[in-house]
């Protein structure tokens, strides 16, 4: 039980890491089944381009696009937000959370460019059916070069057209390394510069990551008792014909502001939204910005942590 308890531990601690790490094999693995079982090139100068490039980069649009609508954060961002006016700020801040979502949803659609390229299959039968690039190919060979390129990828017994395939997949594989190289360094650089900028300290992170996941397993838990509570009385007063008991139930116009996207504000460090509303509803009554709230990168977990996203809330 407690090894249980540990492996839990360490999947609550590592949970962005095994995320993307899963998103990463199933990817991989994705494209090489697309490869082998479903990709065949036509090997004719007419559709070896558009063939090729279609299994290289729509699938990749297609797991963007995933990307976007598997974040909570989108939706998030999206509910509601043509019903309520847009503050002076708001339009600014959706269009940078809108970048780090962006930035989120790119990793399964670069893993499966740069796993394609360094198989090959896709990039030799859409560059061998390129006219543009024929002549470079063909470059010092026979004149029939140009004709026989687009079978390439199928004839695999002419010692020349052997030699042209084997010039593809280097060329892949160089490009599909450069693009992994490319974006391992983009990472460690705009993780250090977060970090770098960051207002709070490092064990202040590590508790707020705490914070989080307390608050969202406590608010699922509150959740769940009062809305059972709430749909008893319900029930029993209409078997029983009798008036329901007074519950208290947030109002649409609380549920909304603890749904906002999280700002931070150095004046008043608040772990959540649901922290913001508590306190300010003390103070002023209202949740509005106020002077000093931005959206801080290294934050960004905060709304993708809270009590909104818990089951699709």
């Amino acid at each position: 039980m407690e090894k249980f308890k540990a492996v839990l531990d360490l999947q609550s601690k590592h949970r962005s890491a095994l995320g993307y790490g899963l998103v990463t094999l199933l990817t991989a693995g994705g494209e090489k089944i697309f490869s082998s079982v479903v990709f065949q090139c036509p090997c004719t100068a007419t559709w070896n381009l558009p063939y090729g490039l279609v299994f290289l980069l729509v699938p990749a649009l297609a797991l963007f696009l995933l990307g976007y609508a598997l974040s909570a954060r989108t939706w998030r961002l999206l509910t509601g937000c043509c019903s309520r006016s847009a503050g002076s700020g708001s339009g600014l801040r959706g269009a940078f959370v809108c970048a780090q979502l962006s930035a989120a949803a790119a990793l399964a659609p670069l893993t499966w460019v740069a796993v394609a390229l360094l198989g090959g299959s896709f990039y030799q039968c859409a560059v061998s059916g390129s006219a543009r690039l024929a002549p470079y190919l063909c470059k010092g060979r026979d004149r029939s070069c140009i004709a026989k390129l687009p079978q390439v990828p199928c004839n695999k017994q002419e010692a020349e057209l052997q030699e042209i395939l084997s010039q593809l997949k280097a060329q892949s594989q160089v490009i599909g390394w450069i693009l992994i190289a490319a974006v391992i360094i983009l990472l460690l650089v705009v993780k250090s510069v977060t970090r770098c900028f960051s207002p709070v300290s490092y064990l202040q992170l590590k508790f707020w990551e705490i914070y989080l996941e307390k608050e969202k397993q406590i608010f699922q838990s509150q959740a769940t008792e009062h809305a059972t509570q709430l749909a008893k009385e319900n029930i029993r007063c209409f078997f029983e014909c009798s008036k329901p008991k007074e519950c208290n139930t947030p109002s649409s116009k609380d549920w909304q502001q603890i749904s906002a996207l999280y700002t931070f504000n150095p004046k008043n460090q608040f772990y959540s939204t649901l922290h913001k509303y508590v306190s300010r509803k003390e103070m002023s009554g209202s949740l509005r910005s106020v002077e000093g709230d931005a959206v801080v990168p290294v934050l960004g977990f905060v709304d993708d942590a809270s009590v909104a996203n818990t089951h699709g809330l």
